[in-house]
């Protein structure tokens, strides 16, 4: 993998494997359940996370002290460890990196209607650690014993998708040898509700519909999405199964609105690009696009002219998770990061649910309706958050 540039000579690191991965969504409980409500359409109609047990993770009294985001985070994280086997004879060199866009908003919901119903004497003592944005990847590096880099990413809905990035930087510069990273949200909340209601960005059908000639805006969702890295040699001295390796990561900003993308898709094409040849690849290589595709007219449309200035008419099969799992906001690039692996340990590409007819503006080929072969075994992953923060990450197999 290629971690930096100087003078435009890329600059080569350790190979980073990803060797454990973890998921809660709308699908379910790990990262197969995911997986399968992609290939299926099988999702909860509210985006909640279907029989979430949060005491399954924390004690009586702990699970009273950690907002839900935090919650979902560890329960993704927690899977994602396990299926890596890891064993932690060295917590200097394991990092825990995790993204989220809003942190524990519920927390601070709830404390402030009690602020105003009981009065001050009566809110959390626990506010603080509950509403802090780093508070998931905090309780896994103290759930662990992590102590190399425990940091958090908070770029909107690009968020997971940069955490895995940089954690993927760390692990190939050598910093560290182990990295735990993904990003999770829960903000399924009145006042979320209220304020991306009044700004127009929800679906007033409650239908997620990603490029679709109807589609009318997301559907806000909860979920997490966990990743295991490692350095190829630590991964192979420790007999550890690889499901495949980060090639590529990018990011950059549009610099142009806080809450609207660039209508041409100029900045997301540009990070697509980077990323692809941080991989030291060729468009060409690519055999499937993640898209973001969160089913907004503005952001479907712009990823689209990106995806078509970059590939021209050799853009590869195409795909939106959102359809099934919503939009989990800084949870949403961790999950489709796991979604993209998965693609590759299965061979297949799921289709967009919620597309019946896609979007005359919009001249991409968009799997629907069944699932198709992966031909290519690289994935590009994209995320673009409010703020105008753009990440991209390259994931396939490479020998």
């Amino acid at each position: 993998m290629f971690i930096g540039e100087i003078d435009g000579t890329p600059l080569r690191g350790h190979r980073v494997v990803i060797t454990g991965i973890g998921a809660v969504s709308a699908c379910g409980i790990g990262a197969s359940a995911l997986f399968d409500g992609l290939m299926s359409g099988t999702f909860t109609e509210d985006r909640s996370i279907p029989d979430f047990d949060a005491s399954v993770w924390f004690g009586p009294k702990e699970v009273r002290r950690v907002d839900r985001f935090a919650q979902l985070t560890v329960a993704a994280g927690v899977e994602a460890f396990e299926d890596a086997g890891l064993v932690v004879d060295n917590p200097g060199r394991v990092a825990t990196i995790f993204g989220t866009g809003i942190g524990g908003m519920t927390t601070l919901t709830a404390q402030t209607e009690i602020l105003l119903t009981k009065g001050a004497s009566r809110v959390t003592p626990f506010l603080a650690p509950m509403m802090m944005p780093n508070a998931g990847g905090a309780q896994l590096a103290m759930r662990f014993g992590l102590m190399g880099p425990a940091e958090t990413i908070t770029t909107a809905c690009a968020a997971g998708t940069h955490a895995i990035g940089y954690a993927a930087r760390l692990v190939a510069s050598g910093r560290v040898d182990v990295a735990l990273t993904g990003g999770g949200e829960s903000v399924l909340d009145p006042v979320a509700y209220a304020g991306f209601g009044n700004m127009t960005a929800l679906s007033t059908s409650g239908v997620s519909k990603p490029f679709d000639a109807t589609r009318d805006g997301f559907v806000m969702a909860e979920g997490a999405g966990a990743l295991v890295l490692e350095t190829l040699d630590h991964a192979t001295a420790r007999g550890a199964r690889i499901y495949g390796e980060i090639l590529g990561a990018a990011s950059t900003a549009d610099a142009f609105h806080i809450t609207a993308p660039r209508e041409d898709g100029s900045g997301a094409r540009r990070c697509m690009e980077l990323a692809i040849l941080d991989a030291d690849l060729t468009i060409s290589d690519i055999g499937h696009i993640n898209a973001h595709g969160t089913s907004t007219p503005l952001n479907d449309l712009a990823e689209s002219k990106a995806i078509v200035s970059l590939f021209g008419d050799a853009a590869p099969p195409v795909t939106s998770a959102k359809g099934v799992t919503g939009h989990s906001l800084g949870g949403a690039g961790a999950l489709e990061a796991v979604a993209s692996v998965v693609a590759l340990d299965r061979d297949a590409i799921p289709p967009t649910w919620g597309l019946q007819e896609i979007d005359p503006e919009i001249h991409l080929d968009v799997v629907k309706g069944e699932p198709r072969e992966l031909g290519k075994p690289v994935v590009l992953s994209n995320s673009f958050g409010f703020g105008g923060h753009n990440g991209c990450l390259v994931i396939g197999r490479r020998n």
